[in-house]
Formats: C-alpha cells, sequence, structure tokens
C-alpha cells in the first residue's frame, strides 16, 4: 500500500542551506521510489487558516518510506533542512482504492 511523508513548512530560509537541501534530495528519494506528489503550490485555504507550505511525498510501502527518512543519505542533508525552516513531518500509511469513509469506524 502507498505511504506517504507529509511535511507542513514554515518560517523558511530561503539561503544557500535550503537550496543545497532541495538540490540533494531527489537523489535520496530515488533508491526508495520516492517521488514527490506535492510540493509547496498556492493553496487555496476553503476553511481554517494556511499552516505553512505543504509537501507530500509517495512511496510504494511504509517500510520504503521509513528506509528513506533514516537513511544515511537523508539524513546527511536534513539539518539544512531543520536549521532553516520549522514544521512537521509525518510518515503515514495510504487507503486502497477501495477504501470507504465508515472504514475507520471499525
Amino acid at each position: 500500500m502507498t505511504a506517504y511523508g507529509v511535511g507542513i513548512l514554515k518560517d523558511i530560509n530561503v539561503g544557500p542551506a535550503i537550496v543545497e537541501y532541495l538540490e540533494k534530495i531527489d537523489d535520496t528519494l530515488a533508491p526508495y521510489g520516492g517521488t514527490f506528489v506535492i510540493h509547496g503550490g498556492r493553496q487555496d485555504v476553503r476553511e481554517g487558516e494556511r499552516l505553512g507550505d505543504l509537501i507530500v511525498i509517495a512511496f510504494p510501502d511504509r517500510a520504503a518510506a521509513e528506509a528513506w527518512y533514516e537513511s544515511d543519505a537523508y539524513q546527511a542533508i536534513l539539518p539544512l533542512r531543520t536549521e532553516n525552516a520549522s514544521g512537521t513531518v509525518v510518515l503515514i500509511d495510504g487507503v486502497d482504492d477501495d477504501h470507504a469513509a465508515t472504514d475507520v469506524l471499525t
């Protein structure tokens, strides 16, 4: 089942460190089948307030997402982001194609 890395980032200091992070992250994703689904972009907030820039990365499964995040390659560049932006990052499983809203009740 597809899993996702989801980040909501704010207070991003777009300087040399963030540029380096962006230049290197794709190479860390490739071995784990990670691909960007959402990477920032204009938000049309319909309810609540804008929390920050939304980033969603798809992985073939949860094991691949966890292996990417814990990989030496990603851990080497992670401080470039964490020292220049704040926010929340989670790894989360997707749902099957036949998922219905009421499935969460069981």
